[in-house]
Protein backbone atom coordinates (compact mmCIF):
# COMPACT_ATOMS: atom_id res chain seq x y z
CA UNK A 1 0.00 0.00 0.00
CA UNK A 2 1.40 3.37 -0.82
CA UNK A 3 2.30 6.02 1.97
CA UNK A 4 -0.71 6.91 3.56
CA UNK A 5 -1.70 10.86 3.12
CA UNK A 6 -1.08 13.04 5.83
CA UNK A 7 -3.70 13.62 8.35
CA UNK A 8 -7.03 16.01 7.45
CA UNK A 9 -7.60 19.07 9.65
CA UNK A 10 -10.69 19.58 10.89
CA UNK A 11 -11.42 23.56 10.90
CA UNK A 12 -14.42 24.95 13.52
CA UNK A 13 -17.19 25.17 10.94
CA UNK A 14 -16.57 21.86 10.03
CA UNK A 15 -16.69 20.39 13.27
CA UNK A 16 -19.49 22.33 14.36
CA UNK A 17 -21.56 21.44 11.82
CA UNK A 18 -20.75 17.95 12.67
CA UNK A 19 -21.63 18.30 16.19
CA UNK A 20 -24.68 20.13 15.36
CA UNK A 21 -25.85 16.78 13.44
CA UNK A 22 -24.83 14.85 16.35
CA UNK A 23 -27.38 16.85 18.57
CA UNK A 24 -30.22 16.65 16.13
CA UNK A 25 -29.14 12.67 16.09
CA UNK A 26 -29.36 12.11 19.52
CA UNK A 27 -32.74 14.43 20.13
CA UNK A 28 -34.10 12.69 16.75
CA UNK A 29 -33.72 9.05 18.54
CA UNK A 30 -34.41 10.35 22.10
CA UNK A 31 -38.15 10.78 20.34
CA UNK A 32 -38.23 8.13 18.71
CA UNK A 33 -37.66 6.16 22.01
CA UNK A 34 -40.07 8.21 24.01
CA UNK A 35 -43.11 7.12 21.50
CA UNK A 36 -42.47 3.94 22.33
CA UNK A 37 -42.53 4.32 25.75
CA UNK A 38 -45.31 6.62 26.09
CA UNK A 39 -48.53 5.12 23.75
CA UNK A 40 -48.06 1.15 23.87
CA UNK A 41 -50.71 0.87 21.24
CA UNK A 42 -48.38 2.37 18.77
CA UNK A 43 -45.70 -0.28 19.40
CA UNK A 44 -46.14 -2.30 16.40
CA UNK A 45 -43.34 -4.95 15.21
CA UNK A 46 -42.09 -2.80 12.36
CA UNK A 47 -41.87 -0.04 14.90
CA UNK A 48 -40.12 -2.51 17.84
CA UNK A 49 -37.43 -3.17 15.07
CA UNK A 50 -37.21 0.73 14.39
CA UNK A 51 -36.51 0.80 19.11
CA UNK A 52 -33.68 -1.20 18.26
CA UNK A 53 -32.12 0.85 15.34
CA UNK A 54 -33.20 3.84 17.72
CA UNK A 55 -30.74 2.60 20.42
CA UNK A 56 -28.14 1.97 18.09
CA UNK A 57 -28.21 5.47 16.50
CA UNK A 58 -28.41 7.25 19.59
CA UNK A 59 -25.40 5.63 20.94
CA UNK A 60 -23.70 5.98 17.48
CA UNK A 61 -24.36 9.73 17.45
CA UNK A 62 -23.11 10.18 21.44
CA UNK A 63 -19.37 8.44 20.76
CA UNK A 64 -19.45 10.41 17.54
CA UNK A 65 -20.20 13.89 19.27
CA UNK A 66 -17.26 12.68 21.69
CA UNK A 67 -14.91 12.47 19.21
CA UNK A 68 -15.39 15.49 16.84
CA UNK A 69 -15.93 17.25 20.02
CA UNK A 70 -11.94 16.10 21.32
CA UNK A 71 -10.93 15.90 17.57
CA UNK A 72 -8.21 13.42 18.54
CA UNK A 73 -4.50 13.82 17.43
CA UNK A 74 -3.11 10.30 18.50
CA UNK A 75 -4.48 6.51 19.90
CA UNK A 76 -5.47 7.17 23.92
CA UNK A 77 -7.61 5.39 26.13
CA UNK A 78 -10.36 7.64 25.57
CA UNK A 79 -9.62 7.49 21.62
CA UNK A 80 -9.95 3.98 21.66
CA UNK A 81 -13.12 3.53 24.17
CA UNK A 82 -14.84 6.18 21.71
CA UNK A 83 -13.73 4.05 18.58
CA UNK A 84 -14.91 0.83 20.03
CA UNK A 85 -18.72 2.66 20.75
CA UNK A 86 -18.94 3.99 17.97
CA UNK A 87 -17.51 0.85 15.60
CA UNK A 88 -20.22 -1.21 17.67
CA UNK A 89 -22.80 0.97 17.09
CA UNK A 90 -22.41 1.99 13.76
CA UNK A 91 -22.44 -1.70 12.64
CA UNK A 92 -25.28 -2.54 14.53
CA UNK A 93 -27.24 0.29 13.04
CA UNK A 94 -26.49 -1.64 9.38
CA UNK A 95 -27.80 -4.68 10.58
CA UNK A 96 -31.04 -3.76 12.54
CA UNK A 97 -31.51 -1.35 9.36
CA UNK A 98 -31.30 -4.71 6.86
CA UNK A 99 -33.42 -6.38 9.74
CA UNK A 100 -36.06 -4.17 9.23
CA UNK A 101 -36.09 -4.41 5.48
CA UNK A 102 -35.81 -7.84 5.63
CA UNK A 103 -38.65 -8.54 8.26
CA UNK A 104 -41.10 -6.63 6.00
CA UNK A 105 -39.92 -8.84 3.14
CA UNK A 106 -40.48 -11.78 4.92
CA UNK A 107 -44.25 -10.80 6.60
CA UNK A 108 -45.79 -9.01 3.12
CA UNK A 109 -44.09 -10.44 0.38
CA UNK A 110 -43.31 -14.22 1.61
CA UNK A 111 -46.37 -14.19 4.19
CA UNK A 112 -43.91 -16.26 6.69
CA UNK A 113 -44.85 -16.46 10.03
CA UNK A 114 -43.07 -13.98 12.58
CA UNK A 115 -42.39 -14.69 16.37
CA UNK A 116 -40.02 -14.36 18.97
CA UNK A 117 -37.69 -16.95 17.00
CA UNK A 118 -37.08 -14.17 14.46
CA UNK A 119 -36.43 -11.51 16.59
CA UNK A 120 -34.19 -13.56 18.80
CA UNK A 121 -32.46 -14.22 15.33
CA UNK A 122 -32.43 -10.36 14.81
CA UNK A 123 -30.82 -9.95 18.36
CA UNK A 124 -28.35 -12.53 18.06
CA UNK A 125 -27.08 -11.32 14.79
CA UNK A 126 -27.27 -7.60 14.92
CA UNK A 127 -26.22 -7.13 18.65
CA UNK A 128 -23.90 -10.39 18.43
CA UNK A 129 -22.02 -9.60 15.17
CA UNK A 130 -20.88 -6.39 15.56
CA UNK A 131 -19.86 -7.16 19.56
CA UNK A 132 -17.40 -10.02 18.85
CA UNK A 133 -15.91 -7.39 15.92
CA UNK A 134 -15.19 -4.98 17.95
CA UNK A 135 -14.04 -7.37 20.75
CA UNK A 136 -11.17 -8.44 18.53
CA UNK A 137 -10.70 -5.56 16.89
CA UNK A 138 -10.15 -3.98 19.79
CA UNK A 139 -7.88 -7.22 21.54
CA UNK A 140 -6.04 -7.34 18.86
CA UNK A 141 -5.26 -3.29 19.02
CA UNK A 142 -6.89 -2.02 15.75
CA UNK A 143 -8.86 0.70 16.86
CA UNK A 144 -7.11 4.03 17.55
CA UNK A 145 -6.44 7.09 15.95
CA UNK A 146 -7.02 7.44 12.00
CA UNK A 147 -5.62 10.98 11.00
CA UNK A 148 -9.55 11.68 9.83
CA UNK A 149 -9.22 10.87 6.50
CA UNK A 150 -11.78 8.27 6.63
CA UNK A 151 -13.50 9.62 9.28
CA UNK A 152 -14.37 13.44 10.89
CA UNK A 153 -12.28 13.88 14.12
CA UNK A 154 -13.46 10.90 15.77
CA UNK A 155 -10.94 7.60 15.91
CA UNK A 156 -11.60 4.56 13.96
CA UNK A 157 -9.04 2.02 12.30
CA UNK A 158 -5.49 2.20 13.98
CA UNK A 159 -3.47 4.89 11.16
CA UNK A 160 -0.55 2.47 12.02
CA UNK A 161 -2.35 -1.11 11.33
CA UNK A 162 -0.75 -2.87 8.21
CA UNK A 163 -3.82 -4.55 7.78
CA UNK A 164 -6.01 -1.73 8.48
CA UNK A 165 -7.78 -1.97 4.97
CA UNK A 166 -9.12 -5.69 5.95
CA UNK A 167 -10.21 -4.38 9.02
CA UNK A 168 -12.19 -0.81 7.68
CA UNK A 169 -13.97 -3.54 5.46
CA UNK A 170 -14.63 -5.84 9.00
CA UNK A 171 -15.60 -3.10 11.14
CA UNK A 172 -18.23 -1.20 9.12
CA UNK A 173 -17.42 -0.70 4.79
CA UNK A 174 -18.39 -4.21 3.91
CA UNK A 175 -21.23 -4.32 6.04
CA UNK A 176 -22.26 -0.56 4.53
CA UNK A 177 -22.27 -1.83 1.07
CA UNK A 178 -23.75 -4.79 1.83
CA UNK A 179 -26.68 -2.39 3.05
CA UNK A 180 -26.28 -0.77 -0.25
CA UNK A 181 -27.38 -3.83 -2.38
CA UNK A 182 -29.75 -5.07 0.22
CA UNK A 183 -32.10 -2.31 0.78
CA UNK A 184 -32.91 -1.34 -2.41
CA UNK A 185 -33.76 -4.70 -3.44
CA UNK A 186 -36.13 -6.15 -0.98
CA UNK A 187 -37.84 -2.90 -0.81
CA UNK A 188 -38.04 -2.77 -5.17
CA UNK A 189 -39.74 -5.93 -4.54
CA UNK A 190 -41.88 -4.95 -1.08
CA UNK A 191 -43.30 -2.14 -3.33
CA UNK A 192 -43.70 -4.32 -6.35
CA UNK A 193 -45.62 -6.80 -4.28
CA UNK A 194 -47.80 -3.94 -2.89
CA UNK A 195 -48.60 -2.57 -6.32
CA UNK A 196 -49.75 -5.89 -7.79
CA UNK A 197 -51.86 -6.35 -4.49
CA UNK A 198 -53.19 -2.85 -5.43
CA UNK A 199 -54.00 -3.59 -8.90
CA UNK A 200 -55.80 -6.83 -7.85
CA UNK A 201 -57.64 -4.54 -5.40
CA UNK A 202 -58.81 -2.30 -8.34
CA UNK A 203 -60.93 -5.14 -10.03
CA UNK A 204 -63.37 -5.19 -6.87
CA UNK A 205 -63.22 -1.25 -6.37
CA UNK A 206 -66.76 -0.56 -8.48
CA UNK A 207 -68.38 -3.09 -5.92
CA UNK A 208 -66.80 -2.18 -3.16
CA UNK A 209 -69.08 1.57 -1.46
CA UNK A 210 -65.53 2.63 0.73
CA UNK A 211 -62.08 2.62 -0.61
CA UNK A 212 -60.33 5.00 1.81
CA UNK A 213 -57.03 2.91 1.65
CA UNK A 214 -55.25 4.89 -1.72
CA UNK A 215 -54.15 7.71 0.10
CA UNK A 216 -52.23 6.36 3.25
CA UNK A 217 -50.91 3.36 0.96
CA UNK A 218 -49.77 5.23 -1.21
CA UNK A 219 -47.97 7.92 1.51
CA UNK A 220 -46.64 4.38 2.23
CA UNK A 221 -45.73 3.81 -1.03
CA UNK A 222 -43.48 6.73 -1.03
CA UNK A 223 -41.60 5.60 2.32
CA UNK A 224 -40.61 2.43 1.05
CA UNK A 225 -38.58 4.17 -1.82
CA UNK A 226 -37.71 6.87 0.76
CA UNK A 227 -35.82 4.89 3.30
CA UNK A 228 -33.49 3.23 0.89
CA UNK A 229 -32.82 6.27 -0.99
CA UNK A 230 -32.20 8.38 2.23
CA UNK A 231 -29.87 5.42 3.96
CA UNK A 232 -27.71 5.59 0.60
CA UNK A 233 -27.58 9.43 0.67
CA UNK A 234 -26.70 9.78 4.59
CA UNK A 235 -23.97 7.37 3.91
CA UNK A 236 -22.23 7.32 0.46
CA UNK A 237 -19.90 9.92 1.54
CA UNK A 238 -18.30 7.67 4.29
CA UNK A 239 -17.61 5.17 1.25
CA UNK A 240 -16.38 7.75 -0.79
CA UNK A 241 -13.72 9.53 1.34
CA UNK A 242 -12.85 5.47 1.93
CA UNK A 243 -12.19 4.67 -1.96
CA UNK A 244 -10.55 7.64 -2.35
CA UNK A 245 -8.05 7.00 0.67
CA UNK A 246 -7.48 3.54 -0.73
CA UNK A 247 -6.64 5.27 -3.95
CA UNK A 248 -4.24 7.76 -1.77
CA UNK A 249 -6.06 11.04 -3.51
CA UNK A 250 -5.88 14.46 -2.01
CA UNK A 251 -9.71 15.04 -2.58
CA UNK A 252 -10.25 12.82 0.55
CA UNK A 253 -9.06 16.11 2.38
CA UNK A 254 -12.27 18.39 0.53
CA UNK A 255 -13.97 20.24 3.14
CA UNK A 256 -17.29 19.65 1.16
CA UNK A 257 -16.71 15.87 1.50
CA UNK A 258 -15.69 15.87 5.49
CA UNK A 259 -18.65 17.94 6.05
CA UNK A 260 -20.99 15.72 4.18
CA UNK A 261 -19.25 12.26 5.67
CA UNK A 262 -19.75 13.85 9.23
CA UNK A 263 -23.48 14.86 8.44
CA UNK A 264 -23.79 11.04 7.22
CA UNK A 265 -22.39 9.68 9.66
CA UNK A 266 -24.41 11.24 12.43
CA UNK A 267 -27.95 11.94 11.02
CA UNK A 268 -29.53 8.53 10.48
CA UNK A 269 -31.22 9.38 14.01
CA UNK A 270 -32.80 12.43 12.96
CA UNK A 271 -33.37 10.96 9.35
CA UNK A 272 -35.69 8.34 11.00
CA UNK A 273 -37.30 10.73 12.46
CA UNK A 274 -38.35 12.95 10.33
CA UNK A 275 -39.89 10.02 8.60
CA UNK A 276 -41.33 7.96 11.57
CA UNK A 277 -42.57 10.75 13.77
CA UNK A 278 -43.18 14.17 12.05
CA UNK A 279 -44.18 12.74 8.85
CA UNK A 280 -46.53 10.27 10.59
CA UNK A 281 -49.97 11.42 10.58
CA UNK A 282 -50.81 9.33 14.02
CA UNK A 283 -47.52 9.68 15.76
CA UNK A 284 -47.44 13.41 14.75
CA UNK A 285 -51.03 14.23 16.01
CA UNK A 286 -50.24 12.23 19.71
CA UNK A 287 -46.63 14.64 19.67
CA UNK A 288 -48.99 17.93 18.89
CA UNK A 289 -51.38 16.90 21.58
CA UNK A 290 -48.60 16.21 24.37
CA UNK A 291 -47.24 19.30 23.95
CA UNK A 292 -50.07 21.54 23.05
CA UNK A 293 -53.07 22.02 25.65
CA UNK A 294 -55.73 21.37 22.52
CA UNK A 295 -56.48 18.12 20.51
CA UNK A 296 -55.70 17.10 17.50
CA UNK A 297 -56.79 14.50 14.78
CA UNK A 298 -55.06 11.82 13.53
CA UNK A 299 -54.33 14.14 10.33
CA UNK A 300 -52.17 16.36 12.72
CA UNK A 301 -54.53 19.69 12.36
CA UNK A 302 -56.62 20.77 15.73
CA UNK A 303 -59.44 18.68 16.23
CA UNK A 304 -62.68 20.61 15.66
CA UNK A 305 -65.07 18.01 17.54
CA UNK A 306 -65.46 17.43 20.86
CA UNK A 307 -63.86 14.65 22.65
CA UNK A 308 -66.62 12.63 23.15
CA UNK A 309 -67.03 11.86 19.50
CA UNK A 310 -63.89 11.68 19.00
CA UNK A 311 -61.92 8.54 18.16
CA UNK A 312 -58.76 7.14 18.32
CA UNK A 313 -56.33 6.71 15.77
CA UNK A 314 -55.34 3.58 14.40
CA UNK A 315 -51.69 2.97 14.48
CA UNK A 316 -51.78 0.20 11.88
CA UNK A 317 -54.10 2.06 9.51
CA UNK A 318 -50.90 5.21 9.70
CA UNK A 319 -48.73 6.31 6.49
CA UNK A 320 -45.77 4.37 7.98
CA UNK A 321 -44.20 1.34 6.59
CA UNK A 322 -47.25 -1.15 5.62
CA UNK A 323 -47.93 -2.95 8.66
CA UNK A 324 -47.70 -6.59 7.68
CA UNK A 325 -50.15 -7.77 9.85
CA UNK A 326 -53.12 -5.60 8.15
CA UNK A 327 -51.10 -6.10 4.33
CA UNK A 328 -51.69 -9.94 4.51
CA UNK A 329 -54.90 -10.19 4.16
CA UNK A 330 -55.40 -7.70 1.50
CA UNK A 331 -52.39 -9.63 -0.62
CA UNK A 332 -53.72 -12.85 -0.29
CA UNK A 333 -55.25 -12.69 -3.58
CA UNK A 334 -51.94 -12.44 -5.09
Amino acid sequence: MPRPLPPTELYAAERAVVLASCLLSCLGSSLLLCTHALWPELRTRPRQLLLYLSLADLLSALSYFYGVLQDFDRTSWDCVLQGALSTFSNTSSFFWTMAIALYLYLTIVRGSPTGAGLLCCFHAVSWGVPLCITVAAVALKKIGYDASNVSVGWCWVNFDAEDRVLWMLLTGKVWEILAYVTLPVLYILIKKHINRAHEALSEYRPIISRTPLQPRTSIADKKLILIPVIFIILRIWSTVRFVLTLCNSPAVQNSVLVVLHGIGNTFQGGANCIMFVLCTRVVRARLLSSLCCCHYDDSGWPSTRSSSTRQRPDPAGSEDVPDPERTKPLLSST
